[in-house]
């Protein structure tokens, strides 16, 4: 990073956090702390909607998902918009009308207060542990610049985002956010123009494509009904469905984004821009991945891409053979370029065999290119048995710190710093008011003053923050953090979606039943994820169902009366 790198990136976080600070002064109770005083219009609501979702794992491992495995991901998305829609039309007007502060307030009227605690209880765990991994997401960027241990780095990114969170709450959190999309959105744009115009001159968008295209990874749509596929349009559509649903209608994250809306026409408005912009977005990054691949067909890539665990092996007793096996890398990446050559000419003559030809030696040398990436893996933990070898979430940043211009490097560090602040902020403000308003001010302190839950508000802010900041030091062992993340809410997403369901639309099932319900479900859920019998998507649907099934015979079961709102 050269110095008007830092200078940008240091004043874009400057700039973001003064505005929310400046935004959010004159707070004095948990109703301007928590919702906002239920003030903002519909375009603050739906960017900080979107802020929350797309953290620093979005913009770290999207590209390098999309770079080692094509642009199936983007049909995780495909069910959010009819998420959206469901939301508008049932969650956020009872929400509004109950003038709630959580969702898991509406349950204890609809249900009784086992089923809210239980509820919100779970809530914790998922989202306490998903905010960890969203910490220790951009840590990866000072660690690759710096040269320092990831777990340093992670405490640096910790430590900043839980003050910045402590001090603000969730009006410095919404209008910060509506500033920080405005940047990510002008980075992002900056950063797949630069990415074609570092391609070879001949080489245009189109090309690029084309090359990608027939390495197999632009195939975004994948119709099959395969259960153990994690990325099909039926897991998207169907799974997918319930988990946006889950999160953006149950997650108190999100729910408390939208409680800050003026009106319920304000909420519902947020909620569809989210659902009509978040799957061009989420395509437009994948896409920034799946050009990177295309420049790497004539630049020889590295073959690990953490530079860290990199420069940890160059000065170690194994230097000597990793650089005889980059010396074998490099020599298969001058044959890689020289058969892409042939294929771009193959291809702008339509000319089939060459195509096919090409291909079919890109695969070799792809594969002899694995073979030398299993024997650096080999000498990484030879080196050290801790080694992370996963280097997924390095692939873009190492291409954007060795490639892009002055000034540019330390924006694209900003928008992965201003992602990471906003969902982090977004998270650790919800677990805090879940915490004061269902459980401390539901049964520790009943009557307390405004000033006293704004202050037990911050504390527990603090606490949150220190919880998920361990957590982060352990996400280094997730693998991929963008699926982590997934995976983890899919575990729970599924059976707080059938509370809530039932809430809304099976009036017939009371609280006991509905409670012990979400327990069995969440011992099968677990179970078939244990087991592996499926992709994880999946879990949303089966956690859904198996709550409503449950809830249903054992209703019969106990004959117990339901109570009405």
């Amino acid at each position: 990073m050269s110095t008007i790198d830092w200078i940008v990136l240091f004043f874009t976080l400057l700039l973001i956090v003064v505005y929310g600070i400046y935004k959010s002064r004159g707070i004095k109770n948990i109703d301007g702390y928590i919702v906002g005083d239920r003030e903002l219009p519909w375009y603050n609501v739906g960017f900080s909607v979107m802020a929350t979702q797309a953290s620093a794992i979005t913009f770290l491992s999207a590209p390098g998902l999309a770079y080692s495995s094509g642009m199936s991901f983007a049909q995780f998305y495909f069910g959010l918009p009819l998420a959206m829609i469901v939301l508008c039309i049932t969650f956020v007007p009872i929400f509004h009308r109950l003038r709630v502060y959580t969702a898991y307030e509406f349950l204890e009227k609809r249900f009784d207060v086992n089923t809210r605690v239980l509820t919100a209880l779970l809530f914790l765990i998922q989202r306490g542990v998903s905010t960890g991994i969203t910490i220790f997401a951009p840590s990866i960027i000072l660690s690759s610049i710096l040269h320092l241990d990831v777990t340093y780095t992670t405490l640096i990114i910790g430590t900043m985002v839980i003050f910045y969170t402590v001090w603000g709450g969730t009006k410095a959190v919404s209008y910060s956010q509506l500033l920080q999309m405005g940047i990510i959105f002008t980075a992002l744009l900056a950063a797949g123009v630069m990415v074609i115009h570092y391609l070879p001159a001949d080489i245009g968008f189109n090309e690029a494509l084309h090359i990608a295209g027939k390495s197999g990874k632009t195939n975004a749509i994948d119709w099959s009904f395969d259960l153990n596929n994690q990325y099909t349009v039926w897991t998207g559509l169907i799974g997918g469905f319930f988990l946006q649903l889950s999160y953006f209608g149950t997650d108190q994250s999100q729910v408390g984004r939208y409680l800050t809306g003026s009106s319920i026409r304000d909420s519902r408005l947020g909620l569809l821009m989210n659902g009509l912009l978040k799957v061009p977005m989420q395509f437009c990054i994948l896409l920034i991945g799946i050009l990177v691949f295309a420049y790497y067909q004539f630049h020889t890539p590295p073959l690990f891409f953490n530079n860290v665990e990199v420069a940890k092996i160059e000065n170690s007793q194994y230097s000597d053979e990793y650089a005889a096996i980059m010396q074998r890398h490099e020599v298969i990446g001058e044959e890689k370029k020289e058969w892409v050559e042939k294929l771009v000419t193959a291809i702008k003559v339509d000319d089939s065999e060459t195509i096919n030809a090409s291909r079919q030696a890109l695969h070799e040398k792809n594969q002899q290119d694995q073979v030398l990436r299993k024997e650096v893996e080999a000498l990484l933990q030879k080196n050290n048995p801790d080694a992370e070898l996963n280097d997924n979430n390095y692939i873009f940043l190492s291409f954007v710190t060795n490639t892009f211009p002055k000034g540019l490097i330390g924006l694209l560090i900003a928008i992965i710093f201003l992602a990471s602040m906003g969902a982090t902020a977004s998270a650790i403000n919800s677990l805090s008011s879940t915490t004061v308003v269902d459980i401390y001010k539901r049964f520790i302190n009943k009557k307390g003053s405004d000033r006293g839950y704004l202050n037990a508000s911050r504390l527990f802010t603090l606490v949150w923050g220190i919880i998920t900041l361990a957590v982060a030091l352990y996400a280094s062992q997730l693998g991929n953090l963008l699926e982590a993340v997934n995976i983890l809410g899919s575990l729970f997403y599924g059976t707080i979606l059938g509370i809530f369901l039932v809430a809304f639309y099976v009036k017939r099932i009371g609280g006991k039943a509905v409670f012990w319900a979400a327990v069995l479900s969440e011992v099968v859920v677990f179970s078939i994820w244990k087991a592996d019998i499926m992709a994880y998507l999946w879990l949303n649907l089966i956690g859904c169902v198996c709550v409503i099934t449950f809830g249903l015979i054992l209703q019969i079961m106990l004959k117990s009366k339901v109570p009405s709102i």
